[in-house]
This record gives C-alpha cells, structure tokens and sequence, in this order.
C-alpha cells in the first residue's frame, strides 16, 4: 500500500486538571503512531494596542491638566432663566499656560508609568513560561476623575499549571505597587494640607489604610479637619492603590481570584460567589452603585475561575505566604466610597449675649 498524506483530526479537550482546555489536532498517518501537535496561537495585534496606548497616554494628560492646570477668569455668554443672554466672569482651564502642561504631563506620566509596569508584569511573566498573552490593551477615558478604566491583557487558557498561573497573575500587581507607593510618597512630600472654606462644596477621594499611614509617616501630626490637597503624583498614586486593591479582589478573572485559586482551589468559588452577593448587599442598603457596572461585568463573566493546566504542582511555602499577603492589601488598600462630594458646614458664630 502507498504512503497517504496525513490527516489532522480537531479535538476539543474538556478543562480538567489533566488535559489542556485548548484545541490540538493530531497527525493520522497510515502504519504510524498518531503524533500529538498543539495548535500554534495567533500572533498577539501590534498597532491597535499602540493606538490605545498612545490614546491613553492623551486622555490621562488632559485629565491631569483639567484637575490641577492654572485657572484664568473669562467673559462668557450665560443664558437665563428669563431667556435673556448676558456677560459673567466665568472661570475656566488656561491651557496656554505652561503650569497646565506640566501637570497634565506629570499626571498622564506617574499614572502610565504604573498601569504599564503592572501590565508588563504579567505579560512578561505570560511570555516567560510560554504561554501566549496579548499585548496590554488601554482603556482611555477622557474625563475625570481618572482619564482612564485601566488596561488588561488576554492570555490563553489552559496552557499554565498551577505554579505559573500564580506567579503570572501575582507579578502584576507587585509591579505595579513598586511605582505607585513611591509615587504616592513624593506626592505627599509637595502636598498642601488645608482646611476648607466653611460652605465650600469639594470633591471628596477616600483614603485607603495604606495612604493614611504613609501620610502619617510623611506629613505627621495634622489641624482637626484639614485635608490632603491632591497634586499631580498624589493623585496618580492614589489611582495606581485604588485599582490595584480592586485587581486583588479574589473573583473570577481578577488577579485576585487567580491567586486564590492556585492558593485553595476550587474552594475559592464559594469565597466568590459570596463576595460578590455581598457586594450587591451593601450597595442595596448604603445606596452607593460606585461599584454598580464592575460587579454586572463580574456576574457575567462568572465567578468561578477555570482550571490550570496541572492543578496539582505544589506551589512551595514562599509563594503561599507571598500569595496570603498580597491579597490582604485589599484591606488597606481599597476604600467603599472612592469618590464624594461634600459642602463644608458654615461656621457658627458665637451670638453675645
């Protein structure tokens, strides 16, 4: 009988702690073994993840020049209840002035700096182990308070073990935290602390555990009722702590639900899915949604975390306790109301008698 071409068969592989959940194709040839051949992935897109990047880059520097660029007094056009139009001194962002420029570029650069270094952690962690990821894909959003909704990066399932899995989803997370608590600190060594107007309306950002202590370590003793003026770094440090603690919330996809399913296993489905309950609870009763669309996107991408490639490579004691301490910075990083506005009560003035 003559020799025949090959034939690649396509199998899908059901995700279990044995079998890769990926597609491979195995060679049939006749008077040979079968030959097992993984499907080579796509190469990761170059330009759009670029294009985000370089539009994310913007959108964080006109964000930073809006919240903290030189403020001039204009004439403008004001409509009216009675319909009429007249001039009032309005005042509005001097973008020709180069304090404007300055911020906004301190702002977009501190801020960059730590989205990238926490998504670069796990890329390169992804492309060390060889298992295929995306490039990181930035999410710009121009307006305030924060310019952008993160960055994320695809990574193909099912071709980390255990081990791997943890080491990828952890390195993010510390790589982001080396530059955002530093960031913090030089932001507090050139921050004001004042006390505002009595009636004064001000938008209020929740300190986490985390920049209280280092405000007590680098600032010290402060006035009963004075607050920490945001700057530029300060400001971007907060953001890097404030999205960091949310990445570590141990759900689905999260990093933190990636470290707690290669800590415990299948246990962390239930810690999930109460998690996630809870979080629907105390937004019911505090009437607070800030965490509305992130908890919806959360139920309908699943709490339940895949399987690894290997479930059953020990992890070592190092990783385990790194792991453990990692996930406890959402206590001291995370804040329930992120964002406020609160107006200062007048000051009561002491009537003679």
């Amino acid at each position: 009988m003559e020799p025949r071409e090959p034939i690649e068969l396509p199998v899908e592989h059901i995700p279990n702690a044995e079998a890769a959940p990926y597609v491979r194709s195995f060679a049939f040839q006749f008077g040979e073994t079968p030959v097992d051949r993984p499907r080579q992935p796509r190469r990761p897109r170059v330009v759009l993840p670029m294009l985000l990047f370089v539009a994310t880059c913007v959108s964080t520097f006109v964000v930073g020049g809006d919240m903290f660029g030189a403020i001039t007094s204009v004439r403008q056009l004001v409509d009216q209840e009675d319909g009429q139009r007249v001039f009032q001194q309005v005042t509005v962002i001097d973008w020709g002035a180069s304090l404007t420029w300055l911020n906004g570029f301190k702002y977009s650069a501190a801020l960059m700096a730590i989205l990238f270094a926490h998504e670069m952690g796990h890329y390169l962690q992804a492309r060390r182990y060889g298992v295929p990821a995306s490039w990181p894909w930035f999410i710009p959003m121009p307006s305030p308070p924060m310019g952008t909704m993160g960055a994320v990066i695809a990574q193909a399932s099912g071709y980390a073990d255990r081990k791997q899995l943890f080491d990828i989803g952890i390195s993010g997370p510390l790589a982001g935290l080396v530059l955002a608590i530093p960031i913090c600190v030089l932001g507090l060594r050139n921050c004001e602390v004042k006390i505002p107007d009595p009636g004064q309306v001000t938008m209020t950002f929740g300190d986490p555990l985390i920049l209280q202590w280092l405000a007590d370590l680098v600032i010290g003793p402060r006035p009963a009722g004075a607050e920490l003026w945001l700057n530029p770094f300060l400001h971007a440090g907060w953001v890097g702590i404030f999205v960091t603690a949310l990445n570590l919330i141990p759900i689905g996809q999260l990093d933190g639900g990636h470290i707690l399913y290669c800590l415990i296993g299948r246990k962390a489905h239930v810690i999930a899915r109460n998690l996630l309950w809870l979080a629907v609870a105390y937004m019911a009763l505090t009437k607070n949604w800030s965490y509305g669309l992130m908890v919806f996107l959360l139920f309908m991408m699943g709490a339940k975390h895949p399987p690894s490639r290997d479930d059953s490579v020990p992890l070592g004691r190092f990783r385990e306790v790194l792991g453990w301490f990692t996930l406890c910075f959402v206590f001291v990083g995370f804040t329930p109301v992120p964002i406020s506005l609160e107006q200062r009560p007048p000051v009561e003035v002491p009537v003679e008698q």
